[in-house]
């Protein structure tokens, strides 16, 4: 399994914006790839300067579902993102592969 991680920085100003835009708009679409089987945001905790930060992980099963989202629809969704907030932001991309699962 593969672990696709964003972790975003946004103005405190509009972040609740931003998360209504998140759950309602932009998660719904990525996941309408259907690239990913799951996903989450979650709140970051800690110091922060004007700003909240929120990290959202998409769960694939494979690499090549990964490169597909890539290839195929990353750019697009990427980009209205930065359009409607535009230097209000910070992303950080992060790849990870899921070595084992433990549950509880």
């Amino acid at each position: 399994m593969i672990l696709y991680n964003v972790t975003v920085s946004i103005d405190e100003q509009i972040h609740e914006d931003w998360l209504d835009w998140m759950k309602s708009k932009h998660i719904p679409d990525v996941m309408a790839t259907g690239c990913f089987i799951e996903s989450r945001i979650l709140r970051v905790h800690g110091e922060e300067e004007g700003g909240k930060t929120f990290a959202i992980s998409y769960l694939c099963r494979t690499q090549e579902e990964y490169d597909r989202y890539q290839e195929e629809h990353a750019a697009a969704l990427q980009q209205e993102h930065t359009g409607k907030f535009s230097g209000r932001f910070v992303a950080f991309r992060t790849l990870l592969t899921v070595l084992e699962e433990f549950k509880g």
